[in-house]
């Protein structure tokens, strides 16, 4: 197994998944959101790669993984699965900020024999009523639309100034310039096919299967992004083995906002896994 701070590529299928591997010890598998890349976890990685094996992984329409096809929710779980059975790794403990908690659960379900634990930042099991998804859907492709036609630049430039990003405002100043500099560094047809084939909208919803989840579920969520908060405390009244951590002045990207805060609570629910 691979294991240096360098770029590895694994192909399956159309898909070339760029991801890193650093560390030693229990398998932790880190999904990133929505414009970001596995460089999102640049920090949290130091502090764990001292326990941990930690495996990094650019999603589908993000960072360095050329996928033209695109995936949904179950191919891409396929194609984790495969490049974990290509690493020999049995188990694993995922954890997912939004867009990769989504997929982390999404994983969990199809593959639930692969997972030890699932640490889940301001995600969601989906949405419920199949209103919701297609109205979700149609507002996806119009954004879709708007960031071809428009191109990424622009599309940050909104995407920047949107409610659920109103928080990282108070951020300083360099550490907003490092995330613009990583939404800027995404292409226009990644992010569109990324809405299309993994946006809410479009994913199976898990709010049924949560019940039976026998697998530790840990959630975290920021205590002022408002509509996460409900959804987690939905989900957390859901699950058997299910903590919830609601962390205070931060909002929808808890590991950037409040840094240390975030890394305390992965690492005593890690510590506390089997």
């Amino acid at each position: 197994m691979p294991n240096k701070q360098e770029d590895q590529f694994f192909t399956v299928g159309d898909a070339t998944y760029r991801y890193r591997i650093e560390g030693t010890g229990d398998m932790l598998v880190l999904l990133h959101g929505f414009t970001g890349t596995m460089h999102t976890w640049d920090l949290l990685t130091e502090t764990l790669r001292d326990q941990f094996t930690v495996l990094r992984i650019d999603l589908p329409g993000h960072g360095k993984t050329n996928c033209p096809t695109g995936r949904t929710m179950e191919q891409f779980s396929n194609d984790l699965h495969a490049l974990l059975e290509e690493l020999n790794v049995h188990r694993c403990i995922l954890l997912g900020y939004s867009l990769g908690g989504r997929t982390a659960l999404s994983f969990a379900q199809f593959f639930p024999e692969k997972v030890r634990a699932l640490l889940l930042e301001s995600a969601s099991p989906g949405l419920a009523t199949e209103a919701e998804r297609t109205a979700r859907v149609e507002r996806d492709e119009v954004l879709a639309k708007k960031i071809e036609t428009n191109g990424v630049e622009a599309f940050v430039d909104a995407w920047e100034n949107i409610p659920l990003f109103a928080t990282q405002k108070a951020l300083p100043e360099a550490v907003r310039a490092t995330i613009r500099a990583e939404r800027l560094s995404q292409s226009k047809a990644g992010l569109a096919m990324s809405l299309r084939t993994m946006g809410t909208g479009v994913q199976e919803p898990w709010w049924d299967m949560l019940e039976a989840m026998a697998m530790p579920v840990t959630l975290i969520v920021g205590a002022q992004d408002e509509k996460f908060v409900h959804i987690n405390e939905k989900m957390k009244r859901s699950l058997s083995c299910g903590e919830l951590f609601v962390v205070a002045q931060a909002g929808h990207c808890v590991h950037v906002e409040q840094v240390e805060k975030f890394a305390k609570i992965v690492w005593k629910q890690l510590t506390k896994i089997e």
